[in-house]
């Protein structure tokens, strides 16, 4: 099993599938990685050898910003945005949806479970 950036990736996946495991590497990240390291895109995680394995983790150390760094830029961005008080950081504070999506109907991956609210009641009719 190769180890790269800290991840375990998948024996049985081609090598472009497989480094995408890695978060901050998609599909077009990992064949430009493939292609600077001259390893072919089709061959699985578990037929590459030992000295694909260190150009491909060699590039990635070199190249990009992965995993924890990358996490944590991201999440410092956030925190500026919250900062500074833009309408961006202000959602995130409030835990709506950032990009202009409707909230009054679904919304609920940013919203969470729904909290029921009573309905309001009628008034006694009078005899």
């Amino acid at each position: 099993m190769a180890r790269i950036a800290g991840v375990d990736l998948p024996k049985n996946k081609i090598s472009e599938i497989g480094l995408t495991y890695i978060y901050g590497i998609g599909r077009t990240t990992a064949q430009n990685i493939l292609s600077k390291a001259g390893v072919d895109s089709t061959k699985k995680i578990s037929e590459l050898n030992d000295e694909e394995i260190a150009k491909i983790r060699s590039i990635i150390t070199s190249e990009l910003k992965v995993e924890g760094a990358l996490r944590s830029e991201v999440q410092m961005n956030i925190k500026r945005l919250m900062d500074i008080g833009c309408h961006r950081g202000i959602r995130h504070r409030r835990g709506l949806p950032v990009r202009g999506q409707r909230t009054r109907t679904n919304a609920r991956t940013r919203k969470g479970k729904r909290k029921t609210v009573a309905g309001k009641k009628k008034a006694a009719a009078k005899k």
